[in-house]
């Protein structure tokens, strides 16, 4: 919790959290749980997905902040709230409207440049996304604040015999696995990843798995994966419990996460914290989030993910520096290092009071066809 909070009453618009569980969701509960006593949230009276919820914040959520200081913490906010912070965790409809659905896509290609118009100041959890606001949309770079999210304190090295629990309620084949945990979406290239498995399994030990943990994307945001067929020794956990997931961390031989892009990437950071070693995509978020912690390899590089995948398998001594690299990189981040600096900005948007972020160029909000 942040102390000495004493700006304008603040308001968090939690629209999004019951959405399930995902990084985005996880980011927003771990700060709300550090929030001051007299910081409100505001939800809807039940569960909207869709343009049903998007309805909502725009058309009844700004009656119910009134003059109060907006936190939008999902990408999204209201547009004729112009007291308002704004987090963005990726430009990823902008970039690669391909990876989603296309009415999902065209939404944020519309809203995005007109809410960034409006609000106060961005929050963003990495320097890539700040770069990209800037290129897009032509932003003041004074406006945008990076704000890196945290690991929480559950997530560290596990004793063996709650490794053995996790396995057996996930129903795990073998004690040695790669993990690779994410949402079954696009950007993640599991496609790939599962190729290069098929590719390389013959010259793996006949113990080791590939464990794929997550829920499918939502077909109402994301296109579909497009795993195709599953080769052998690939085990599908579907999605894990929260309770599960330093445990199944904590266990595999290391974490594979070749994703072609990230606004910052927790599952790897968490992975780190758990004394787990990590491959990623060599995408800039991801490599600001892991530095020399990690293995990087080109996510587009089928042969790269498997020499990567091979070496760390086969060898205890690069698992073990890695690991410790991890641990060492992971303690670097918290939520409450994280929560701090959000309020920080909120108190310093709270004193400006209406002072736009920076308005777009017409070259930002015309090329590309970014505005309609």
């Amino acid at each position: 919790m942040c102390n000495g909070y004493s700006s304008p009453p603040l308001v968090v618009n939690t629209r999004a959290v019951g959405a399930g569980l995902t990084g985005v969701q996880r980011y927003v509960n771990e700060i709300c749980k550090r929030l001051p006593r007299e910081v409100n949230t505001i939800t809807p009276g039940r569960r909207l997905g869709g343009m049903a919820g998007h309805l909502w914040e725009q058309f009844m959520l700004p009656g119910l902040v009134g003059s109060r200081l907006l936190w939008s913490p999902c990408n999204s906010g209201p547009l004729s709230v112009t007291n308002q912070v704004l987090t963005v965790h990726d430009v990823a409809t902008l970039d690669h409207p391909e990876w989603f659905n296309p009415r999902f896509a065209a939404w944020y290609r519309w809203l995005t440049p007109r809410l960034l118009r409006k609000v106060m100041r961005v929050i963003v959890g990495s320097e890539f996304i700040k770069s990209r606001l800037i290129e897009i949309f032509r932003l003041d770079q004074d406006r945008i604040t990076v704000v890196r999210h945290g690991v929480g304190a559950e997530f560290h090295p596990r004793p063996q015999d709650e490794i053995e629990s996790v396995h057996r309620t996930l129903r795990i084949p073998s004690a040695r696995y790669v993990l690779s945990l994410c949402s079954l979406e696009p950007r993640k290239n599991l496609a790939r990843l599962l190729a290069v498995w098929a590719a390389v399994i013959a010259d793996l030990p006949s113990d080791v798995w590939l464990v794929l943990a997550g829920a499918k994307g939502s077909g109402s945001i994301f296109r579909d994966a497009g795993l195709g067929t599953i080769p052998p020794r690939v085990h599908l956990t579907g999605f894990v419990p929260d309770a599960d997931l330093p445990a199944l961390y904590a266990g595999a031989l290391l974490l594979a996460y070749p994703s072609l892009y990230e606004g910052f990437g927790l599952p790897p950071l968490e992975a780190m914290a758990c004394g787990t070693a990590v491959i990623v995509g060599d995408c800039p978020a991801l490599r600001e989030l892991v530095a020399d912690a990690a293995v990087l390899v080109d996510p587009q590089d089928s042969r790269a993910i498997g020499v990567a995948l091979r070496e760390l398998i086969e060898s205890a001594e690069s698992r073990a520096r890695f690991s410790q690299l991890g641990l060492m990189r992971a303690g670097v981040f918290t939520w409450e290092r994280c929560a701090d600096k959000t309020f920080a900005t909120l108190e310093a948007a709270a004193k400006e009071r209406l002072r736009p972020v920076g308005s777009l160029s017409a070259a930002g909000a015309d090329s590309g066809g970014f505005c309609c």
